[in-house]
């Protein structure tokens, strides 16, 4: 509590004569929203959002969180993507024929929405492995190793927890040929994805009881 309050996520707090604090219902109810946002929100935002609140700055703050939801309807439609593209079972003929074609960091970049440095990124932490062409020595991607950066790519924006990384881990390990393997890890994440969101309206319930407390909405 004293960290939030020297961050500056709680308004001030006043002391007794011996020096205790003296913690209001407002305290109470910045605190417990701080603790109930957090989990959904990441912890950046939600100090953004605690000191607009301060500020009574309140469509700032709902569009902040408005924007974090929004990230996360596309991060869920991102992962039926990949689990529709998963969806027709092991690879075939077809597929190793798709892994002979080759694809440029740049044209990935622009196939994922994703900057080109994030993606060498994650090969230097040894989240994906690329190819290299054997004349220039440029980073060339077949449709296996892309599957793993689309996987990878859902969870980017999300907010870190235990399970996060677990499900990135398990992306690393994956067998880039094992098109089932990336089917689970891809359902998976729909169902990380589908806990945010029941996370996030927990969150988003203090925040609007916080806002009635501090008179920012009617009862």
């Amino acid at each position: 509590m004293r960290n939030y309050e020297a961050h500056g996520l709680v308004p001030p707090v006043e002391r007794s004569a011996s020096g205790y604090r003296k913690y209001t219902e407002e305290h109470v109810a910045y605190f417990t929203c701080i603790q109930a946002m957090s989990p959904g929100f990441g912890m950046d935002v939600t100090a953004q959002v605690m000191r607009l609140i301060q500020d009574r700055q309140l469509q700032a703050a709902l569009w902040l969180v408005n924007e974090v939801q929004a990230n996360l309807q596309r991060d869920k439609q991102l992962a039926e993507r990949n689990v529709a593209m998963l969806e027709d079972g092991p690879a075939g003929k077809g597929e190793e024929a798709e892994n002979n074609e080759w694809m440029t960091i740049g044209e990935v970049a622009a196939m994922t929405s994703l900057p080109s440095s994030t993606i060498r990124h994650w090969e230097k932490v040894g989240l994906i492995t690329t190819s290299r062409d054997e004349k220039n020595g440029y980073r060339l991607f077949n449709r296996s190793q892309i599957r793993k950066i689309m996987l990878l790519r859902t969870l980017r924006p999300a907010v870190y927890s235990l399970s996060v990384v677990e499900l990135k881990e398990a992306i690393a390990n994956m067998n880039e040929e094992d098109v089932k393997e990336a089917r689970n890890i891809a359902l998976e994440t729909l169902r990380y994805l589908d806990q945010m969101n029941l996370v996030q309206m927990r969150g988003v319930f203090y925040f609007y009881q916080l806002c009635k407390v501090v008179q920012l909405v009617e009862e």
